[in-house]
């Protein structure tokens, strides 16, 4: 498999990250193993993004 930066394609290995979420500190993809889950992020709060 190349080397590239970018977004991920359908069928590409989850990259490994530690996310903040309401409850704490997950270590995505090793604590959803078996799960399906859906990953949203926004920029920053009252961004024009968040409002919209």
């Amino acid at each position: 498999m190349e080397n590239r930066e970018g977004m991920p394609l359908l069928g590409d290995k989850f990259p490994e990250m530690k996310v903040v979420i309401t409850r704490g500190e997950i270590n995505l993809p090793r604590d959803m193993a078996g799960k399906w889950f859906v990953l949203f992020s926004h920029p920053a709060d009252f961004t024009p993004v968040c409002t919209t």
